[in-house]
């Protein structure tokens, strides 16, 4: 039931930070349409009063904007973290008027005249870059959100809108029920055999859950999910084949069929999606997307081509190096390997090449969503803060999300300054779905899951770390799609740091630093599988682009013959005839990466660029070498990714100053430290 009382609503206070546990389904209504009256309100104000000035245009726009951005984004943030069935049926109540507000916003002709304005007079040249950018960008949206389309044109190009809204929404959340719905409760200890005692708990926890009080990590019962930490360990341990193979059909067939079917919304997705680039005069709707890109398609597709090339020798020596090893192991399927093999004997065969097993696994200042979300304060070397940040860890399977991802509570603005001289702070959610701890316990994290994590930070000190005032371009806005992944996977070179990770990985009981001959093991298996795993990638970004250029909704192919096809040239063995990867794949049908998959390894080049800069400064000797590391990290321009630039022939350059602005080695690593330092052992 909706609490109608605005007064009250804690979605509506003027917070610091968001009241998360005052926070509840019955306040997203009511809290919605009193926000949404109130934002009409001053969008009229502004389109009556606008001018082509910073003052009359930008500012009372970026306020608009942010608060919008604000509170829909603790909504959503809670459906991704903490799902039930009246937030669903709430934010569905809402949504429909909100994507109404964002298009009323988006397709306002006075705001938009008023920037092309201000991009034409004279005081054009006394703005800052930062500031021209902002000019540019908001032309730019305004006419990929319709501003030009002429009335029925428009009421099309909205009702496209709504429906690609709601369409995405229910493909989230078919995903999340298909994988809740999977369980297989096993009592017999022959068919966990080798699976690692921290999985053994987790399913002992998850089976007393389900009613098996008596359950315990020894001796069970145990209940298997679909869930990361619990899948990834079947596929990499589990001895039993069958039940690698149940998991392995179950996985790849989620959200496929039933009610929670995704196909029928893909289709329907991407049918809208064609539709709407027509409308704004494009071909396809990858053209679209690449608007606020720095690739073209071509370009993009010319990189995963050379990429391809460059890894199918190498995957195709993988697989033929699993097999022989399985078949010198006497394993029954060294000739007939399939996918749910590929894995398990992955890992030992890594484990016999390099003798290593995976290293296993400010708060109180506001309040948090669980008991398990750490709060932090990332301070300056003069103790100033600078930014906070929320740390989710864990999975929660019955209400969280898969995956991994960082996303902001607020930026750093000066016109949203909260004491009206210093800029307000940002502040950004990190979340993971890392292995919890089960009873006394503690979680410790596998180095892919260190890696994760160091991922997801690299987004968050792209966020937190920025020095740019102007809100709608500080952090992570502003930036190219395709630029984003540059940071966290810049970040992930640092796990492999002698002295980054020694500062972190200590034996949870001891407090023993890594042994030396364990990193070297680790470094040697850097490589291991490369070729298999970048074409991984690969099949999923051309498929993307694939789906978004030329497949046609109900022509003679479907979306899996599609992706069929493109395995053929990317991928060593086929994909089951059941695969149905793309209906569990929010990346390209959910998410910001539509016709944009490609990004991760775009900035993968990129970032390898950018951390050879460190290298060459004399990373690798730390004593002699420290300062210019030091200069290189805070250096603003970023001026080593330039040859990158060139070369590659972008068409569009980055935004430097707030791309890397302090992604540094001192200041992001010594903040990592404080953040995990009693998390890995």
């Amino acid at each position: 039931m909706a609490d109608t009382n605005v007064e009250s609503n804690p979605l509506l206070q003027d917070f610091e930070f968001p009241p998360y546990d005052a926070i509840e389904a019955k306040h997203v209504h009511p809290g919605m349409h009193a926000l949404l009256r109130k934002l009409e309100s001053d969008l009229q104000e502004l389109e009556r009063t606008v001018k082509p000035s910073w003052p009359k245009l930008v500012e009372p726009l970026e306020k608009i904007v942010d608060r919008l951005d604000v509170v829909w984004g603790i909504i959503k943030h809670l459906k991704n973290v903490k799902d039930t069935a009246e937030l669903r049926a709430a934010i569905k109540e809402v949504q429909t008027d909100k994507v109404n507000f964002q298009l009323r916003l988006g397709q306002s002709k006075p705001i938009y005249n008023a920037f092309k304005a201000l991009q034409e007079s004279p005081n054009w040249k006394m703005l800052s870059d930062a500031q021209k950018r902002i000019v540019q960008k908001q032309i730019k949206e305004a006419v990929l959100n319709g501003v030009a389309l002429e009335d029925g044109k428009r009421e099309e190009f909205n009702k496209i809108k709504q429906e690609l809204e709601k369409l995405s929404k229910r493909f989230d959340e078919n995903v999340l029920d298909a994988t809740k719905k999977f369980e297989k409760l096993i009592t017999d200890e022959k068919d966990i055999e080798g699976l690692p005692t921290t999985t053994l708990a987790l399913a002992a926890q998850m089976a007393v859950s389900k009613g098996h009080g008596d359950a315990t990590a020894e001796d069970g019962p145990w209940v298997i999910t679909l869930d990361a930490p619990c899948y990834n360990s079947i596929m990499r341990h589990a001895q039993n084949r069958d039940l690698r193979e149940e998991i392995y059909r179950a996985y790849v067939t989620r959200a496929s069929s039933g009610d929670m079917n995704n196909t029928l919304i893909i289709d329907q997705i991407l049918k809208l999606r064609m539709e709407r680039a027509k409308l704004l005069g494009y071909n396809n709707y990858a053209k679209v997307s690449m608007a606020t890109k720095m690739a073209t398609i071509d370009k993009a597709e010319e990189l995963l081509e050379k990429l391809r090339v460059a890894s199918w020798d190498a995957a195709v020596q993988d697989m033929d190096d699993l097999k022989d090893f399985a078949k010198n192991q006497g394993a029954k399927e060294s000739d007939e390997m399939s996918h749910w093999d590929i894995d398990f004997w992955s890992e030992r065969l890594r484990e016999s090449k390099y003798d290593i097993n995976e290293i296993e696994a400010a708060d109180g200042l506001t309040p948090v969503w669980n008991n398990d979300v750490k709060f932090y304060r990332v301070k300056d070397s003069s103790e100033n803060a600078i930014a906070y940040f929320y740390f989710d860890p864990y999975s929660r399977p019955s209400e969280k999300r898969g995956g991994a991802w960082m996303d902001e509570v607020v930026a750093r603005s000066c016109v949203l300054s909260r004491d009206g001289a210093s800029a307000r702070l940002p502040i950004a959610h990190m979340v993971c779905n890392l292995a919890p701890p089960v009873g006394n316990e503690l979680s410790l994290m596998t180095f892919r899951e260190v890696q994760i994590v160091f991922h997801e930070f690299g987004h968050a000190l792209q966020h937190m770390l920025t020095k740019q005032d102007e809100g709608l371009v500080a952090g992570t806005k502003g930036i190219e799609d395709d630029a984003k992944e540059l940071p966290s996977q810049f970040m992930e070179n640092w796990c492999y740091r002698r002295d980054t990770l020694m500062g972190i990985a200590k034996h949870y009981e001891t407090g023993e630093s890594l042994p030396e001959d364990v990193y070297r093991k680790l470094l040697a298996a850097k490589t291991f599988r490369a070729g298999s795993l970048s074409l991984r990638q690969i099949r999923y970004a051309s498929v993307d682009l694939e789906l978004h250029t030329k497949y046609i909704p109900g022509g003679s192919e479907s979306v899996y013959d599609v992706d069929r096809r493109v395995c053929e040239k990317t991928q060593v063995i086929p994909p089951l005839p059941e695969d149905r990867i793309l209906c569990n794949f929010p990346h390209i049908f959910s998410a910001g990466y539509t016709a944009g998959y490609y990004s991760y390894k775009w900035a993968e080049v990129l970032s390898a660029d950018a951390f050879s800069a460190f290298e060459d400064a004399g990373l690798n000797d730390i004593k002699s070498g420290w300062q210019a590391v030091k200069e290189i990290g805070q250096n603003s321009e970023i001026r080593f990714l330039l040859s990158e630039v060139e070369k590659l022939h972008y068409r569009s350059s980055l935004n430097f100053e707030d791309m890397s602005l302090h992604l540094t080695h001192y200041s992001g690593i010594t903040a990592f430290y404080q953040l995990q330092h009693n998390a890995v052992s």
